[in-house]
């Protein structure tokens, strides 16, 4: 079995950072305390993805960072409807940037499609304005 990915917009997030409040939020959290993102779908893939997959945040337009996945866990909510919650490692690893146009959900990303991770040195880096990071990325400059 091979390793997948998922890739995904990271809605109301401008930066890295802001996708790491929200992540530290106990709304964000589930009953064991580790980050999740709830969905409507359950991945059919989803043991390749269990074995040492990411989901790769795109935010403003950019890849620029992932987590592990440690899980998935069904989740009921409210409405009596049953959903998919991706529980996720807290560590959020930066990666090299990359565009992506908008979509709906999340995706499945091959390793070979995915950016690298950057350097250990610059994982405590803030991110660059998005608009400078698409113009560095467009030139293969990040």
């Amino acid at each position: 079995m091979a390793k997948l990915h998922l890739i995904k917009l990271s809605v109301g997030s401008d930066s890295v950072e802001s996708l790491m409040r929200w992540q530290s939020s106990a709304q964000a959290r589930g009953p064991d305390g580790q980050p999740r993102h709830i969905t409507r779908m359950w991945p059919k893939r989803a043991d390749e993805v269990l074995d040492g997959g990411s989901i790769y945040w795109v935010v403003q337009g950019l890849v620029q960072c992932r987590q592990r996945i440690l899980r998935f866990d069904e989740v009921t909510g409210a409405d009596g409807i049953r959903r998919c919650a991706f529980v996720l490692d807290p560590e959020i690893i930066r990666t090299t940037t990359a565009p992506k146009r908008p979509f709906q959900g999340w995706r499945y990303l091959q390793p070979s499609d995915a950016p690298a991770d950057l350097a250990a040195h610059r994982q405590n880096e803030d991110s660059l304005p998005p608009e400078l990071s698409a113009a560095l990325a467009d030139i293969g400059v990040i």
